[in-house]
């Protein structure tokens, strides 16, 4: 029988049977289906007949209901449509497969829909809180505002503070400009080209220390410096050095964050014969890759004309992990180089800076020229104590003992700063760099409030990697060295070192060796400074009698490795990737040793990729303790083939060395 849309199996009954024991019950999408009471009774012929009958239609039902089920849910999948526009739900007639002849409205309505694809939602787990709280935030910025109170009450308010601790630098620091939009700018070719130097340079110190408090990941601040005896604190105790003097000046505002800053002093003294010249090579080396901002120091030996390395380190650091900016340290006064100052303007953008500690200490406006005319008084000569501000240092005035007082008030000790020259330098950088903080808090408290993640912008992830293409061209380096994507590799020797080498002696016994089974027995080496090495006089005549002597002593000293007979055979370096295919060695210890070791030595064989060298192409480069091997890559022969994959460098004694041994202090290529 059949009702309008809906058709039902006709079931037999006894005679029995109610027809209120019939139940209409749901069947699908729109569709009911009838459902038999149980018998009331199953004896008898009659009820054996209608048992079988009543099994049969309900396997039969529940086929049905379960074809109704895939039928409606396909109808609802594609939203099918009856000839009217409604929803069907006439199955007349079971059928396993659909069937070729549909509906044509159906098949028309069918057609007009979209397929309806199944997709898994993947549920993203929320990201964890940012490891910088507010706590954080609060806590940090008090200890700002304590740092640069301090300061400004002991440099006699803030104005006098400003003029002697950011308008030092060659280009002054100002920081009040400085706002969100300008920190969060990705399109840095507009951003460049709308604002001045200054706020650029900011905006790079800023955005420093933004990415260094809001990424979970870094939980130090790390800064480094290269240089030559004045950043490694030579005649002060190493205690009394600006980098000493620094971490404990601005670790209590990391603390408050829970984390830590470190200063890594690779400074070297001249004994080993280094200059900036071969040293800003090895700047991944010296100090780590992973720095924050980095420091550099040799305006002594400069006289002015190093602005092309200036350049080239500055370039090179743009090409490690967090780009930090490179700020130098000069003894002396601003004297406003042109070329200096065309480069700090033009590499704003990455925060490039100079300070001179003399000017900082004249922008106080203490008249130092017509005290040493009027009584003789050179406050920056060796030995004078007292800065015309102060006689001695903040820390000096709670020393009980005298004697050290009196030797932490000393400016100059020689050609070196004294502790009261590097607690200005010291307090020069601090303050900067607290002033950069209080701004990146002030734009983390606003994103939080905004209901933002500071992560999102600033997270070390979202830092932009710098290609060479990305930078602006050179204006003074040599582009064939200081246009590259990497920064130098090196292997360096001497004493101390934070980062990571390039070259690597290469294991004799490893079967990449090309040179596997000659003889390689040269020996590694380092000077055994004692504890009062570059100490000076005055201090080490009072350490003598403390317990606390230890803080005086020196990080820095030669090293090399060295060989002196034939018999010692040879050292095989395996270089790292190139880009331009340079390499140079240096030897120790002088400032003049390449000619006579490397050049003119006949007793020894210098090789690359198994292929002796002809060392009429060598020249003294770029200092005299170093000599350049190759310019670039060999273009052909087997000196220019890479059976394994890498470059290999080999020097062999031939003969006993007559006179000095054959020490190398560092490998650097490029």
């Amino acid at each position: 029988m059949a009702n309008n849309h809906h058709e039902y199996e006709e079931v037999h009954l006894t005679d029995d049977d109610d027809a209120e024991d019939i139940e209409l019950v749901s069947g699908g999408v729109g569709g009911r289906q009838r459902r038999a009471a149980p018998p009331l009774s199953s004896s008898g012929g009659g009820g054996s007949t209608t048992k079988w009958i009543v099994i049969l239609f309900l396997i039969v039902l529940v086929g049905v209901y379960k074809l109704g089920m895939e039928e409606g849910k396909a109808e609802v999948q594609h939203e099918g449509f009856d000839g009217g526009g409604g929803v069907t739900d006439n199955y007349s007639e079971v059928n396993v497969k659909q069937t070729q002849h549909e509906d044509a409205a159906v098949q028309e309505e069918q057609i007009k829909q979209p397929e309806t694809t199944t997709t898994t939602t993947t549920t993203v787990p929320p990201k964890p809180p940012m490891k910088f709280t507010m706590d954080h935030l609060t806590a940090m910025r008090t200890e700002c505002n304590n740092l640069i109170n301090t300061l400004n009450d002991y440099y006699y308010g803030e104005d006098k503070a400003i003029a002697m601790l950011m308008n030092s630098h060659i280009a002054p620091w100002d920081f009040n400009e400085v706002e969100l939009d300008h920190v969060e700018s990705t399109d840095e070719s507009t951003f460049v080209n709308q604002y001045p130097p200054r706020k650029l340079r900011a905006v790079k110190l800023v955005n420093t220390m933004l990415r260094a408090l809001v990424s979970d990941s870094q939980r130090t601040f790390l800064m480094g410096g290269i240089g030559s005896s004045v950043m490694a604190g030579h005649d002060n105790c190493h205690y009394d050095a600006y980098e000493s003097q620094m971490e404990r000046l601005f670790s209590p505002i990391w603390q408050a964050a829970d984390m830590e800053f470190t200063f890594q002093n690779a400074g070297e003294g001249g004994g080993c014969g280094d200059s900036f010249e071969n040293q800003v090579w090895c700047v991944k080396q010296n100090i780590s890759p992973d720095v924050d901002v980095v420091h550099y120091e040799w305006t002594y030996f400069e006289h002015g004309a190093a602005y092309d390395w200036h350049e080239s380190l500055l370039r090179w650091i743009q090409m490690l992990p967090k780009q930090p900016p490179l700020h130098i340290f000069n003894t002396g006064r601003n004297n406003k180089n042109d070329r200096d100052v065309k480069l700090t303007d033009y590499y704003a953008r990455y925060g490039f800076n100079a300070f001179y500690m003399r000017t900082g200490f004249e922008n106080g406006g203490y008249d130092y020229e017509k005290e040493k005319s009027e009584k003789e008084i050179d406050r920056f000569a060796w030995g004078h104590v007292g800065d015309g501000y102060h006689n001695t240092t903040r820390y000096g005035e709670l020393e009980e003992d005298d004697l050290r007082k009196t030797s932490l008030g000393v400016v100059m000790r020689n050609w070196h700063p004294g502790p009261m020259g590097f607690q200005l330098t010291s307090d020069s950088f601090t303050y900067v760099y607290t002033h950069a903080i209080l701004k990146a808090l002030d734009i983390i408290e606003k994103e939080v409030n905004d209901g933002k993640d500071p992560r999102e912008k600033w997270d070390a992830s979202t830092r932009p990697i710098f290609m060479k293409g990305d930078l602006p061209e050179p204006m003074y380096c040599d582009p064939i060295y200081c246009v590259v994507d990497e920064p130098p590799g090196c292997l360096n020797y001497e004493l101390p070192t934070f980062g990571q080498w390039g070259p690597r002696v290469e294991d004799p016994d490893d079967d990449l060796n090309p040179y596997l089974g000659e003889v390689q027995k040269w020996n590694v080496w380092h000077k055994d400074n004692d504890l009062w090495y570059m100490v000076g006089k005055q201090d080490t005549s009072l350490f003598k009698k403390r317990d606390d002597a230890e803080m005086c002593r020196h990080l820095d000293a030669c090293g090399g490795i060295s060989a002196s007979k034939a018999e010692d055979g040879m050292v095989v370096f395996r270089l790292p990737k190139m880009e331009v295919g340079l390499v140079v060695v240096c030897g120790c210890c002088g400032k003049d040793v390449g000619q006579n070791m490397f050049m003119d030595n006949e007793n020894l064989e210098i090789s690359f990729n198994t292929v002796p060298l002809n060392k009429t192409t060598f020249d003294v480069w770029p200092n005299k303790k170093c000599v350049r091997l190759l310019k670039k890559f060999p273009t052909s022969g087997r000196e220019s083939e890479t059976p394994t994959g890498h470059h290999y460098l080999a020097l062999k004694l031939l003969e006993n060395q007559v006179g000095a041994d054959v020490r190398i202090s560092h490998v650097f290529t490029i």
